[in-house]
């Protein structure tokens, strides 16, 4: 799905606005935000970006309310995973995998679930735990 200018300009706008202060309440654990680590696919850097996810046995679900074409997205499927910081805990997280769209709403429960139906969100992905490697 390809960003068009308008979205490319309201996510810079939120990226300098928004961003910075949710940011600092997902690291403080205030609910509903939590962020996802990645590591840039051609800088290197690493990048934290806030979040509002869902948590599901095993994993989390975030609905991808600008598209599969956003950063943070695209640099845990570049590097397989990265981390999710949720309620003042770090998890390892692999690569996004797509999720079923009723599967996606019902993860978020009421009223979230029905804020997203009206929205017409139908994007969502399960970020997996990652499975600690043998002997760790």
């Amino acid at each position: 799905m390809a960003m068009g200018r308008f979205t490319r300009g309201w996510l810079t706008f939120i990226n300098h606005t928004l961003n910075h202060v949710t940011l600092g309440m997902a690291r403080r654990g205030i609910p509903p935000f939590s962020f996802v680590r990645t590591v840039g696919r051609r800088s290197g850097r690493t990048f934290e970006t806030p979040l509002i996810l869902a948590r599901v046995p095993g994993g989390f679900v975030a609905e991808l309310t600008y598209g599969d074409e956003v950063n943070w997205y695209r640099n845990l499927i570049a590097a397989g995973g990265g981390t999710v910081g949720w309620k003042r805990r770090e998890i390892a997280v692999e690569a996004p995998e797509p999720m079923a769209t009723d599967a996606g709403l019902r993860a978020f429960g009421p009223p979230a679930e029905w804020v997203l139906r009206l929205l017409g969100r139908h994007e969502f992905r399960l970020l997996r735990e990652a499975t600690p490697p043998a002997g760790a």
